[in-house]
């Protein structure tokens, strides 16, 4: 075989290797995407200060993280372990406070194992922070279509 003949063919077997490799390393890529969703609602509570609002993120199509909010917009605070210190004198809102927080803890984690807000499980005594939860996601996936 010629020396010009053993050039073209090394070229072209250089050339299919690299072309390969950008094949195999763009479908890898597209296999490691990240996506992330923003969602937010007052739910139907829309005479209320309080605004449910959640981050998700996707990773490879699959729900991998949610980071879920109740921002109080009128104290400009988040709710949080703490929120009952606004009713000092009410043991039930007190109470109220303690369940909703247990639901702002669990129904991200719950989302994230069941991948469907059909499937999350509101905890009794907690619905005020499920509905901003539910609502929430809700949002973030219709504005993510």
């Amino acid at each position: 075989m010629s020396n010009l003949k053993k050039t073209a063919m090394n070229r072209l077997i250089l050339l299919l290797a690299l072309l390969i490799s950008l094949m195999l390393f763009s479908c890898n890529s597209a296999n490691q995407s990240t996506r992330v969703v923003e969602g937010k609602s007052q739910s139907v509570y829309t005479n209320e200060p309080f605004v449910g609002m959640v981050i998700l993120t996707y990773h490879k199509e699959k729900l991998a993280s949610v980071d879920f909010q109740i921002v109080d917009t009128l104290h400009n605070e988040v709710f949080g372990s703490d929120y009952e210190k606004h009713y000092p004198d009410n043991e039930e809102y007190r109470m109220q406070c303690r369940n909703d927080w247990q639901g702002v803890l669990s129904y991200p984690a719950q989302l994230v194992r069941k991948q469907d807000i059909g499937a999350v499980d509101a905890i009794s005594g907690a619905t005020w922070s499920y509905n901003l939860f539910s609502a929430a996601v809700k949002n973030a996936l219709k504005n993510n279509k």
